[in-house]
């Protein structure tokens, strides 16, 4: 169910409150080639258990080992991989530089409220920014808005931008929206699919999708989309389409869309216009037909062209820049 760095936060809470000192570890800077921009984070135990990623594989080992050793006791500090950084690890595979904040929590309440304001903006229920004094060795969570960098260093002080983590949210099963499903689940999101036909939902399982037997309208209803959230409707059935695409045009979900051919598409459009007295802007931002024009035709192509799209919109390339 949960993305990367959700699933990174919830096992570092589950780890202190099972008693257990853990490590925190996040991409400040990059520099060349890297697979893991900043933010990106891991979280680890001195016996090498971890979950999350900073390099996609080629620092990890070594700094576990490294904590194996007990090299990191210091509440907080920076540490650099790459060229000019920890001996001997003078050059990554990758030939970039990353730097690290790596700090340490013991499991006390403390830890465990910090981590819990961190899980909560993740799932988008506030946007945090996260202070750490790397000479005073104190850090703090102050709720913030707006946009920003995700991160900024200066002066030996850190701070991190976190917000709602990426989601998902899949209206109705369909051969097409279980591709979607596993794409999405690749690239990093939280998927949740909502389907109020048991008969569909009985026999769909993907690891790590969450399956809600209920209409995604009323899931939309309920507080179910925040500003990182994209919904595709891919099911062809109106009834069920229409509803979602109703709610989500209310929501502050980033990606709005719904399968079906330009002709299709006009009437879903003019039928949620008239029905639902949704304005040409607020109608503008449902994509339909959804996806790029890729040629598709089997439904891994259309979910390829579908995700594509979502990816395109998410960061910031216009259609006619492509």
């Amino acid at each position: 169910m949960n993305n990367l760095d959700l699933d990174v936060i919830q096992q570092g809470l589950n780890w202190l409150k099972q008693g257990q000192c853990v490590w925190l570890c996040t991409v400040l800077s990059t520099y060349g080639s890297a697979p893991r921009a900043p933010g990106a984070m891991l979280v680890a135990l001195a016996t090498g258990a971890f979950r999350g990623s900073l390099s996609g594989g080629c620092v990890e080992d070594d700094f576990l080992e490294r904590l194996g050793r007990d090299e990191f006791t210091a509440h907080s500090a920076i540490v650099r991989y790459g060229e000019g950084g920890l001996a001997p690890s003078l050059a990554l595979p990758c030939g970039g530089v990353l730097d690290v904040l790596v700090e340490r929590f013991e499991p006390h309440s403390g830890a465990m409220e910090h981590f819990a304001l961190l899980l909560g903006a993740l799932q988008g229920q506030q946007q945090v920014m996260r202070h750490i004094d790397l000479r005073a060795a104190r850090r703090c969570v102050d709720t913030v808005s707006g946009t920003g960098v995700a991160v900024v260093v200066e002066d030996r002080q850190v701070r991190i931008r976190i917000g709602a983590a990426q989601r998902l949210l899949v209206a109705g099963l369909s051969p097409v929206a279980e591709f979607c499903a596993g794409f999405a689940r690749s690239l990093g999101y939280e998927v949740i699919v909502c389907d109020p036909r048991p008969e569909l939902t009985a026999g769909f399982h993907l690891e790590g999708v969450k399956v809600l037997e209920m209409l995604p309208a009323s899931y939309i209803a309920q507080g179910g989309c925040h500003g990182a959230t994209a919904v595709v409707a891919l099911t062809h059935d109106p009834r069920l389409d229409d509803l979602t695409l109703l709610e989500a045009a209310r929501s502050p979900a980033f990606y709005i869309g719904a399968m079906g051919s330009r002709r299709t598409s006009a009437k879903r459009l003019e039928r949620l216009s008239r029905i639902g007295h949704l304005d040409d802007q607020t109608l503008s931002r449902i994509n339909a037909p959804i996806g790029l024009n890729l040629g598709s035709k089997t439904p891994a192509e259309i979910a390829l062209a579908v995700m594509s799209d979502i990816v395109r919109v998410r960061n910031g390339v216009a259609r006619d820049a492509l």
